[in-house]
């Protein structure tokens, strides 16, 4: 973990971070010493030619340079084997091979320009040979950075977040942009933004298969505190549903980042009110197109028996679910489903009144449910304390969790002991060693984490119906299906993040409505479960 030291600076790469280029290095230059031996013993015989002496000593040379690079870089890659990521003490030869291996670049280059020399001087002997060594130099000169040290230029992963709203509707952020129906054609349907084309609401019809006569209003307005959204007509349900979308843009990423905490001024009897701040004032900026320029109004007064129902996914989910609490006064019979919402969302007496009106729904390991302030610095502890006491090598963490993204399986299987055996999950495990109730990730000095005034507490909205995979599923077909099983949980199960394979994937709008699809046709799936009331539901 900490970062080498070379040349009087300490870099941003780690001595154990060597493993993989180093392999791949090797496999390179193996394959290219025995090719260059296979040339030289099938071919030395007819090395008798003006200039064949000199082609014959350079190959030879070549051979046991490349003998020796190949040396070295085994010797790089055993070492960078050693020791855990916070235990580099038994990689501590690894600078001086470093520096072995960025002198042999020396040697290499020179040889490297005296082999093209020579052959443009016109060396008459075999063409195998002469094409042979045109190739050696071509090679070399893709290889004078050290594969090694490639990794070196220290960029850095980046982890992916997309959203979009959710289920029939709720399908409108993961739609294509521009499929065919992208035509223009006069609109029967309030439209604002920026879809000249008709492209995006093109793949929401594509997408929903209502018809334009279904729509309200179609706003693709986007700035910071200002989501797009829309509202249809469902006739099969009887219902006037607002989706709003999620976080797709810079403005939307803007948005979720004022995450600090401001009351929320609402027509209800409930006492502290707080909400986030950046979704607060996007679900107020919806509230107000909606019943200032008489949206709901204008749809209510085509079909008056129809009941409201918003939906949302993700950074839309939280503001359907706050602009459900706003309109609980003037639509008393409202409903919201919030698919996949930010945990960091309400206030305690909020939750608990939304549980009445507002349905919630997690898939498996997914973040943001699970993502608030703090309890992003409560993983930042933890994740610090289980690297100090993790005794495997990086190389094998990082092996074991692409074996597990490629065919599955279970990680659980795999341990990664503390020294003194009270660690028995896998760091990269599907179920997380940071909600895993060890002794040795006991928090009572410090969790749960004191909240300063601007970040206090914030829960998720709603009663929360959580679809967990069962069994385990790969990449490829001879893995089956994965199958889901649908419960009624608690938010406190939602309180810890956690650390596996799936925890951003779980949240990616189509792989939430593959679970969807899956439970709906999966009757077996379908379980009666006690509501937190003590009723029993029945989830499908």
């Amino acid at each position: 973990m900490p970062g080498m030291v070379l040349f009087g600076r300490r870099w941003a790469i780690a001595s154990d971070d060597l493993v993989f280029p180093g392999v791949f290095e090797l496999f390179v230059r193996v394959l290219w010493w025995i090719g260059i031996l296979t040339l030289y013993l099938m071919h030395r015989g007819k090395l008798d030619c003006p200039g064949g002496v000199l082609l014959s000593s350079y190959l030879i040379v070549l051979i046991i340079l490349l003998a020796v690079i190949i040396c070295t870089v085994s010797a790089i890659v055993c070492v960078s084997m050693k020791g855990t990521i916070c235990n580099p003490g038994p990689r501590k030869s690894m600078s001086k091979l470093l520096y072995v291996r960025l002198a042999l670049f020396l040697p290499e280059m020179v040889w490297a320009s005296l082999g093209a020399a020579w052959i443009e001087d016109g060396v008459q002997c075999d063409r195998t040979v002469g094409n042979g060594i045109i190739a050696t130099v071509a090679v070399r000169t893709r290889t004078w950075c050290p594969a090694t040290l490639q990794q070196g230029s220290l960029s850095s992963t980046s982890n992916r977040t997309a959203s979009g709203t959710t289920r029939s509707l709720t399908r409108w952020s993961a739609i294509p942009q521009g499929p065919p129906s992208c035509r223009s054609r006069t609109t029967d349907y309030d439209l604002v933004g920026g879809d000249q084309l008709n492209c995006h609401f093109g793949s929401i019809l594509q997408t929903t298969g209502l018809q334009y006569r279904d729509f309200i209003h179609v706003s693709f307005h986007d700035k910071v505190y200002e989501l797009p959204f829309l509202v249809a007509l469902d006739h099969r349900k009887e219902s006037v549903v607002v989706a709003v979308r999620g976080t797709m843009s810079l403005q939307d990423i803007l948005t979720d980042l004022s995450a600090e905490s401001e009351p929320v001024d609402l027509e209800c009897e409930v006492q502290d009110c707080w909400a986030h701040k950046g979704i607060s004032q996007a679900a107020r900026y919806v509230y107000r197109r909606l019943i200032n320029d008489g949206i709901l109004s204008q749809a209510f007064s085509i079909a008056p028996e129809y009941r409201l129902v918003i939906v949302g996914h993700s950074l839309g989910a939280g503001a359907a679910a706050l602009l459900t609490i706003m309109l609980r006064s003037p639509y008393p019979r409202v409903r919201c489903y919030a698919f996949s919402p930010p945990r960091g969302l309400l206030s305690k007496s909020l939750y608990e009144y939304s549980k009445t009106f507002i349905v919630s729904l997690v898939l498996g390991k997914d973040v943001i449910p699970r993502l608030s302030v703090t309890n992003l610095e409560d993983l930042k502890r933890r994740i610090l304390r289980v690297i100090a006491h993790c005794n495997k090598p990086k190389y094998k963490i990082l092996l074991r969790a692409c074996w597990y993204e490629l065919f599955g399986g279970h990680p659980e299987d795999l341990p990664t002991e503390l020294d003194g055996g009270d660690l028995t999950q896998p760091l990269l495990g599907e179920r997380s060693l940071l909600a895993h109730g060890s002794p040795a990730y006991s928090f009572s000095s410090d969790s749960p984490l004191e909240s300063p005034t601007k970040y206090p507490p914030l829960y998720p909205p709603g009663r929360i119906i959580h679809l967990e995979e069962v069994g385990t599923s790969g990449r490829f077909s001879c893995y089956p299906a994965a199958r889901y099983s649908v419960k009624w949980s608690h938010e406190s199960e939602f309180s810890k993040i956690l650390i596996g394979p799936k925890m951003l994937t779980d949240h990616m709008p189509d792989i939430l409505m593959r679970a969807l699809d899956s439970v709906v046709s999966d009757r077996a799936a379908c379980v009666s479960c006690p509501t937190q009331g003590g009723s029993s539901v029945e989830v499908a």
